[in-house]
């Protein structure tokens, strides 16, 4: 891209034109006459035009949020309103209201997606189709996570790891598990039976059955287990896997409360390698130093055959060691479009 002198630059607004509030923002901005001249482009009418093409290879979400290129920089999301707020002009409800609520990159990350919130709600409200420029949808979820080591897993790994985002898949999976805790897990096991965590319970060869689904508006990847204990009633264990960055995904609770995780391939197995706790709230991961007190997780899968994996889960404490663990062995049942 060429650089441009500030009395000719360019400063491109790329935005979603079928939702209204991005519509608005579109139409409402204007930028100081001496950084630049302002020029709209709608991504859904124009998803040939060259620059998309550039957003596209800069693997930049146009459902994640709107884009402004300056003629050297992309601003994404958050950063395209910080970008609003400094270089738009006074006149205008619209560039006064950003100036005041993003003012600071601080500002920015707490009050971005609460708006992309809002965003996501109204276009899913009018049943406006996302614009996927990445095709999200053409590849597994978890394709992205693994990276260049995707193509290194076994056939039985491609099959669990199967899903794509915004779809409506599922890959269902029957084992059995060896449950064991003790330590604070077993103090506290009315806590975390009502947190609806994992299981606080003890016992050998249990029958568990989980569900791997997508969702047809999110990318998230969904875990639904049951767990079938012999003297008690099953036992609904649920979280949601969200990608970070890269291999960085984070594992949360119907709680709120979160695992934070590397996901890697490494010595023939997957690996999920502990970063720590989150708490999640109105749309922000906030980190809480819970490790001491709660212990430091890991968990491997092994492939066995192309429709079996082992796995275990072992959570250590810094003063009472191993507290909790399940390992056992799964096998794809089914999987569904």
């Amino acid at each position: 891209m060429t650089n441009h002198s500030n009395e000719d630059r360019i400063i491109w607004f790329i935005y979603d034109g079928d939702c209204p509030l991005c519509k608005n923002a579109a139409l409402a901005l204007r930028i100081k006459e001496d950084y630049g001249n302002l020029t709209l482009l709608n991504a859904r009418e124009e998803k040939n035009h060259p620059l998309i093409q550039h957003i596209n290879e800069q693997r930049l979400d146009l459902d994640e949020g709107m884009i402004i290129y300056d003629g050297q920089s992309f601003f994404h999301g958050k950063d395209a309103l910080r970008f609003m707020a400094k270089y738009s002009d006074r006149k205008g409800w619209f560039n006064l209201t950003n100036k005041i609520l993003f003012w600071s990159d601080s500002a920015a990350k707490i009050l971005y997606p609460w708006m992309r919130g809002v965003r996501n709600r109204l276009v899913k409200h009018k049943g406006i189709s996302r614009i996927d420029n990445l095709e999200l949808k053409s590849e597994p979820i978890f394709k992205g996570i693994f990276g260049s080591a995707w193509n290194k897993l076994p056939k039985v790994l491609h099959k669990h790891y199967r899903n794509k985002p915004y779809t409506n898949d599922i890959t269902v999976v029957n084992g059995k598990l060896d449950v064991e805790c003790s330590g604070p897990i077993k103090w506290f096991a009315p806590f975390f039976w009502l947190m609806r965590g994992i299981p606080p319970h003890t016992e050998k060869e249990v029958h568990v059955t989980v569900n791997f689904e997508s969702n047809k508006d999110t990318k998230a990847f969904h875990f639904n287990r049951l767990f079938h204990f012999k003297n008690r009633k099953p036992y609904y264990f649920k979280s949601t896997m969200v990608q970070i960055k890269g291999n960085e995904v984070i594992e949360i609770m119907r709680s709120g409360l979160g695992w934070r995780m590397n996901y890697l391939w490494e010595d023939g197995k997957v690996k999920l390698k502990h970063k720590g706790y989150i708490i999640y709230v109105l749309g922000h991961y906030i980190p809480v130093p819970l490790t001491f007190l709660v212990g430091k997780g890991h968990a491997e899968e092994i492939a066995i055959d192309d429709n079996t994996f082992e796995m275990f889960v072992d959570i250590t404490h810094p003063w009472w060691g191993k507290i909790y663990e399940y390992k056992g062995y799964f096998t794809i049942k089914s999987e569904y479009d």
